[in-house]
């Protein structure tokens, strides 16, 4: 596996790939890498010839700073992770070489609603600092296939946004890959290093709630079914952001079961000042 730290190293030794054909999968990622990481970058090598990652903890996408300082880094053991599971490729920039201008400079994306609702209503600003790397990013890569995760499914729609926006919708496919979860059903993500083992387990919550709702979602009132999920939630200790039923499409909030839509369920919840979010398609 071969680590650039400079933008500009990186983009040439793509270019010199791509002029002897090779197919190109990116996987962009924060570091604190676990399974559901190393699950994008297998399904990128089985279908490219060259598997780009990149680690890079983007501070303008965290609304709360204290946030962004306890986001775990575990650089050693990702580069392990990425090298044992086949990557070719790590870029792992500062935030003065992503932002050579500066964090502050403003940039505004039109992403209509995606910006004012569940994730980007409780952390506002969040996916202008998304879109703002991602941009950067994709610019730099230019992939054939990019690889995202379910569990951030709000993001997977803003970032096929944003590649519709800078008209890269013809060169680069973007594949959303299924949550990935403990045997216990809690979703993994790299924040679940900040729980404690009891924290943890009472975080599974998360996971039987979804699952509550999925029995139910014929036989209840949404309301009804939101605030009976909600105190399964508080039972375990969990403080809830949103636990919304939308359609899986758009995101935009329903309040009755629509046959020929798909229904997501998603939640977003603290554990002892730990952010969690999961969800669950239903009619998978």
């Amino acid at each position: 596996m071969i680590l650039f730290k400079k933008r500009t190293d990186l983009y040439k030794y793509i270019e010199q790939q791509r002029k002897k054909k090779l197919k190109t999968g990116f996987v962009p990622t924060m570091g604190a890498l676990h399974d559901g990481h190393i699950s994008l970058i297998r399904k990128s090598v089985s279908e490219n010839d060259l598997t780009i990652c990149s680690i890079f903890v983007n501070p303008v996408q965290f609304n709360d700073p204290s946030d962004f300082k306890k986001y775990p880094v575990t650089i050693e053991n990702d580069i392990y992770q990425l090298e044992t599971s086949g990557c070719n490729i790590l870029f792992l920039p500062d935030v003065e070489e992503i932002y050579p201008e500066g964090t502050g400079q403003q940039s505004s994306y039109n992403i209509g609603y995606l910006d004012t609702i569940l994730e980007g209503k409780f952390r506002p600003g969040h996916y202008q600092g998304v879109c703002k790397v991602m941009e950067r990013l994709l610019k730099i890569v230019m992939p054939d296939n990019l690889y995202l995760g379910q569990k951030d499914y709000q993001q997977c729609q803003v970032i096929t946004r944003l590649v519709g926006m800078l008209e890269f919708e013809k060169r680069i496919k973007i594949t959303i890959c299924p949550t990935l979860r403990e045997k216990d059903g809690l979703a993994m993500s790299s924040r679940n290093m900040r729980l404690s083992e009891t924290d943890r387990k009472k975080a599974t919550a998360i996971y039987r709630t979804l699952l509550y709702i999925q029995k139910n979602i014929n036989n209840s009132e949404f309301t009804v079914l939101k605030n009976e999920a909600e105190k399964i939630l508080n039972e375990s200790g969990l403080l809830t952001d949103y636990i919304e039923i939308a359609d899986a499409a758009s995101l935009k909030t329903i309040n009755r079961r629509d046959d020929k839509r798909k229904t997501i369920v998603l939640i977003a919840a603290y554990m002892n000042g730990v952010r969690l979010i999961d969800n669950m398609i239903l009619d998978e």
